[in-house]
C-alpha cells in the first residue's frame, strides 16, 4: 500500500510517497482553504501513485476530521470530507501526533513540539492520546504555548526560554509518568543541553508518523489480529 503523506505548516506544505526519495512542498497563505491544498497536492504529485493518505493538520482534530478552524490558514476546514476531495481513504491526525509518532521507540512516550506555539502528545503501545499542554500555566502565569513558543523566545531571550524549557519538559514527563520525551518542532534543535530522559525527534518526524499511521504489526500469535496505531479523539 503506498502512501501519501502530507504536513500542513503555517509557512508550508510538505508531502511525500512511499519509494519517494524526495519531498515535494508549496508555500502556504492565509487565505489557504482545504479546496485550494487538495487541488495544489494533486496537480504537484500527478506523477506519483498512492492508495491512501495521511494529513498532519495545525489544529485540534476529532474522528471525522478538524473541529477546529486553523488560525493562520483560510477557512472550511471544518466538516470537509478529504476522502471524497483525494479520491482515496485518508487519515487526518493533529500534526504534533503525527510527529510524535515519528519519533516513538516504544514504551511510554511525551511528545513536545516546539514551534510558533506548543504540540503535545503522549503515545503508548500504539495508542496515541493527543494533548493540548499549551493551554497549561507556566508559574510565571503566562501559558506554556506561548512560554515554549517562538514569542517567548522572541520576548525573553535565549537563556530563559531553555530553562523554561527544560523545566517543563521534566514537569510534565514527571507528571505524566512517560519514560522519555521527544522534542520536534523548528526550535527543538536550539535546546542544548537536553534534559533528562529527553531526546529530539528526527527531522523528517512527521513523515515517518504519517507512514506509521498505516502501518500494521503483527503479533507473534497467529490468531492475534494486527495492531494498527488508534489514536483516541
Amino acid at each position: 500500500m503506498d502512501v501519501l503523506v502530507i504536513d500542513v505548516g503555517g509557512s508550508h506544505v510538505k508531502f511525500v510517497a512511499s519509494g519517494k526519495r524526495k519531498r515535494r512542498k508549496f508555500d502556504s497563505t492565509p487565505d489557504m482553504t482545504p479546496q485550494v491544498l487538495v487541488a495544489r497536492v494533486l496537480d504537484a504529485v500527478r506523477d506519483w501513485a498512492f492508495d491512501v493518505v495521511s494529513l498532519g493538520y495545525p489544529g485540534v482534530v476529532g474522528p471525522h476530521g478538524p473541529v477546529q478552524e486553523p488560525g493562520n490558514l483560510g477557512t472550511g476546514w471544518v466538516g470537509f470530507d478529504f476522502a471524497s476531495a483525494f479520491g482515496k481513504p485518508v487519515r487526518v491526525v493533529n500534526d504534533a501526533v503525527m510527529q510524535a509518532l515519528g519519533g516513538y521507540e516504544g514504551g511510554r512516550m511525551l511528545f513536545l513540539g516546539l514551534g510558533t506555539g506548543l504540540g503535545s502528545a503522549l503515545v503508548s503501545d500504539h495508542v496515541v492520546v493527543p494533548m493540548e499542554l499549551g493551554n497549561l500555566r507556566h508559574v510565571d502565569g503566562e501559558l506554556l504555548g506561548n512560554r515554549l513558543g517562538r514569542r517567548g523566545l522572541e520576548a525573553h531571550g535565549r537563556k530563559a526560554w531553555l530553562d523554561a524549557v527544560s523545566d517543563a519538559t521534566c514537569a510534565l514527563r514527571d507528571a505524566l509518568a512517560a519514560d522519555y520525551v521527544v522534542l520536534g518542532g523548528g526550535n527543538a534543535r536550539r535546546v542544548t543541553p537536553l534534559p533528562d530522559r529527553t531526546k529530539l525527534g528526527p527531522r523528517d518526524g512527521a513523515f515517518i508518523g504519517g507512514f506509521r499511521l498505516w502501518e500494521e504489526t503483527i503479533e507473534p500469535h497467529d490468531r492475534t489480529p494486527p495492531l494498527i496505531w488508534r489514536v483516541v479523539r
